[in-house]
């Protein structure tokens, strides 16, 4: 069963029937003629639009498993990818959790003991908090022996929310209650904790695969085109680490999942300060990312059947000196969104597509002609992923396909990438985690769809 929606429950569909598996897909009122309903084998309704009562409904999708007779769920990304408590339903129905058990789920998707779990097996870590903080006195005594800037995160943060970056003690007084406020209504968690910020850092993540007692890694990708904290644009390799420090990256990457008994594919994501060489443990992500086809293109892997073997109890089907990096590749994330009215949702009717295609490129998309675009639901409607030898050739890539791509009907941050892809800053790398918001508000215009 695929307990998703969008890209990633066509894409989880596509890697099952390649291996022979049957696939049912879940799906919301509105989502009854949703591409993934048309690929998979079977569909069940699990409830009307809103996520909370459909795609967020637990019981409501494991009593569907049962009812369907389903053997495995595959969570995708968002969503319940990382609820600890879908994991443990999945597995008290008798299910197989494609993903981790819901142990390391909790462990880690707590950011403080996680970061409390790196430091344990020796990654670095940002200066602050060992523990949590519960007033506004042992934050300023924190932040003071860490040095401004610093960040206050939510531990049970995600998506960039309860976030917020603190320049001095005045400043850290004023947001801390704002920080703490937003944790809480989105999270039922109002924790906070304190770490050092590093300005104009690189967003690295390492892509590793686990099977519960041996540890891999996929080498890395790049994230640092951000807006609000979230990706838009994805790079692998990331061309800005030494050969030395991509070895010493990835092996800590390797060493915290160890230390885990990870099982499953999953994300370490680090903050890597390119002025001292030094990289220090973010978060990690016990799912697949949205970012996962840049690293199979340079792999030449499947990162979703990868998943399903292991959850059936299938070893590490690679070592890690048969993964090579071959080449660059890029994704750049197409949402439906007008970038000229500050990103505003535009659900709507795709009246037509035409998708790019031609050698190394991959267009990953829920679209059809005619498909119906909701509002309920995140605006990613496709990733446009090219890979080539070069980063220079991916990029030539990448221009061609873009102009080959027409969603007609509804707006899309096509225009956002076919101007980054121009962008002399990113095409010369010079770029970090707060680049594309502070270029973003010096741009009028971007005057297409």
């Amino acid at each position: 069963m695929v307990a998703n929606r969008g890209e990633i429950a066509c894409r989880i569909i596509r890697s099952a029937r390649e291996m022979g598996i049957e696939t049912t897909v879940i799906h919301s009122q509105c989502d009854d003629d949703s591409l993934a309903v048309r690929l998979a084998d079977n569909a069940v309704e699990v409830g009307p639009p809103p996520a909370s009562k459909s795609y967020l409904d637990i019981q409501a999708i494991v009593n569907a498993a049962i009812d369907h007779e389903i053997d495995a769920i595959h969570p995708g990304y968002g969503f319940l990818a990382e609820n600890a408590k879908f994991a443990e339903a999945v597995e008290d129905a008798g299910k197989l959790f494609v993903g981790p058990d819901s142990q390391t789920i909790r462990l880690m998707g707590d950011k403080l003991a996680a970061r409390e779990t790196a430091k344990k097996a020796g990654v670095p870590i940002a200066e602050g908090s060992q523990s949590r903080l519960d007033s506004l006195e042992e934050m300023c005594t924190v932040a003071k022996e860490a040095g401004y800037p610093v960040l206050i995160k939510a531990s049970a943060g995600g998506g960039g929310r309860g976030i917020r970056i603190a320049n001095n003690q005045d400043e850290l007084k004023r947001l801390a209650p704002q920080a703490r406020a937003e944790a809480q209504a989105t999270f039922g968690d109002g924790t906070l904790f304190v770490e050092k910020y590093i300005p104009q850092a690189r967003h690295i993540e390492v892509q590793i695969l686990g099977d519960g007692s041996e540890v891999i890694h996929c080498y890395e990708r790049e994230c640092s085109l951000q807006r609000r904290r979230q990706k838009v644009w994805e790079e692998a390799p990331a061309l800005v680490l030494t050969d030395e420090i991509r070895e010493k990256i990835c092996a800590s990457a390797v060493t915290l999942a160890e230390h885990v008994n990870y099982r499953g594919a999953g994300t370490v994501e680090f903050l890597y300060d390119e002025s001292t060489e030094e990289f220090f443990f973010l978060e990690m992500n016990t799912r697949i990312q949205v970012e996962h086809p840049v690293t199979e293109m340079i792999c030449g892997l499947d990162l979703i059947r990868e998943m399903i073997l292991i959850a059936q109890g299938s070893p590490l089907c690679l070592k890690q000196d048969e993964i090579r990096i071959r080449g660059h590749a890029i994704e750049c994330r197409i949402n439906a969104e007008n970038p000229d009215q500050d990103f505003m949702p535009s659900p709507g009717t795709a009246e037509s597509v035409t998708f790019p295609a031609g050698p190394g490129v991959r267009f990953d998309t829920m679209l059809f002609p005619g498909c119906n675009i909701p509002p309920y639901y995140d605006s990613m409607i496709g990733k446009l992923v090219v890979w080539d030898g070069s980063r220079e050739a991916a990029l030539s890539r990448l221009r061609r396909a873009l102009s080959e791509l027409e969603i007609e009907g509804i707006h899309t941050t096509k225009s956002l990438h076919q101007a980054l892809v121009e962008n002399g800053d990113v095409i010369a790398l010079n770029i970090h985690t707060g680049f594309l918001e502070q270029w973003l508000s010096r741009r009028q215009s971007f005057h297409n769809r």
